[in-house]
């Protein structure tokens, strides 16, 4: 019998709420086919502060370092939003936790099921069979990880430098995700950049253009100044299939296919690091896109989807067990398609519950 080894860390407001059910989901869902769920809760973010003194506390480290895989919570809000910037959950915890993990690579699904364009901005008759693309981004690099200072001038003024630095080798190794993802899916790849201010991006377009030509040749490879990317994804988000970037441009974009697609409640998405697990498949964190919701946190109503479909992310990658996956994912839509709809997703029709979402969703495995 196959045991699944996990660190589970439910994080804030409405991230234990989710994550007890998505528990319940993958328990239902992994339970038929003869597999032993091993997880340990442990503290992140807010939780971490509140009960351990810090965002990311020793002990947690420790019970990732023994799992295969990390589901992650939402972390964060306004409790903690007046301690020192550094000290604050998303800084504290999650670009640590990156660090510490290598976990260079960050996949974010954007899927808007055809039943659901009424939730994203974009006119239906845009998006008439919904949108569906991926967005592969470098996540333990470029500006938010290089170099940083701040200095007070020989005027007296203050001057502030962040660095964005890139090495070939980091480029390439994204770049062997974005083809995997491809290959999986239709075989194209858009590569945003700003080749044309900086060289980084210079360095980012040439490797891009040789590593898919030398690895994957039969990849469309296309390229895309960022602008252009963000103005594009506004008029026309299916002309992307997946897209691969550097880490604050993936920040920017991601965020925005975020909203094309609508509800951040059906958002899913992996981080893979450069490390393996004992079944030789990346160590991964799952996470949900979205944020912990403070305004309805213990009300029972948020929607349990993303954190689900991080679940489903979790099997597919760090577990192998793309069978299982599916059927969580199947699952989710075929709950969606009969009406199921939690308050983020009913468009002013009846909505229910984050339980009942999830009992929707265990009727239809």
């Amino acid at each position: 019998m196959k045991t699944l080894k996990f660190a589970v860390l439910p994080g804030d407001y409405i991230g234990p709420e989710v994550m007890t059910v998505a528990l319940d989901v993958l328990k239902a869902a992994t339970e038929p086919a003869g597999l032993t769920l091993d997880y340990t809760e442990a503290h992140v973010g807010g939780a971490g502060i509140d009960n351990e003194g810090k965002a990311l506390p020793e002990s947690t480290i420790k019970v990732c370092e023994e799992a295969d895989a990390i589901l992650f919570g939402s972390i964060g809000g306004p409790k903690w939003e007046n301690l020192p910037p550094a000290e604050q959950p998303e800084r504290a915890a999650l670009l640590p936790i990156r660090k510490h993990f290598s976990l260079f690579a960050n996949l974010r699904p954007g899927l808007l099921y055809k039943e659901l364009t009424d939730a994203s901005p974009l006119k239906t008759e845009r998006i008439p069979e919904g949108i569906d693309m991926v967005c592969v981004r470098e996540l333990t690099g470029g500006i938010y990880f290089g170099p940083k200072r701040t200095e007070t001038l020989p005027d007296g003024d203050i001057q502030a430098t962040d660095e964005m630095v890139y090495k070939k080798s980091e480029i390439e190794r994204i770049l062997d995700v974005a083809i995997a993802t491809a290959r999986s899916r239709n075989n194209k790849i858009c590569s945003v950049d700003k080749a044309n201010v900086l060289t980084t991006s210079v360095l980012w377009r040439k490797t891009a253009i040789e590593y898919v030509a030398k690895h994957a040749p039969e990849i469309e490879l296309t390229h895309m100044y960022v602008d252009n990317a963000a103005m594009q994804m506004a008029r026309d988000p299916n002309q992307f299939d997946v897209i691969v970037t550097e880490n604050m441009f993936g920040d920017i974009i991601s965020d925005e296919m975020g909203i094309v697609c609508g509800s951040l409640g059906m958002l899913s998405s992996a981080s893979l690091g450069t490390g393996k697990n004992k079944y030789d498949l990346p160590f991964g964190l799952y996470e949900p896109s979205g944020g912990t919701a403070p305004d309805i946190a213990g009300k029972g109503i948020a929607n349990p989807c993303a954190q689900i479909l991080s679940a489903a992310l979790m099997l597919r990658h760090s577990f192998g067990e793309e069978e299982i996956a599916q059927k969580i994912e199947k699952a989710v839509k075929q709950a969606v398609m009969d009406g199921f709809r939690t308050g983020d997703i009913s468009f002013g029709k009846p909505s229910i519950g984050t339980k009942e979402m999830a009992q929707a969703i265990i009727d239809r495995l």
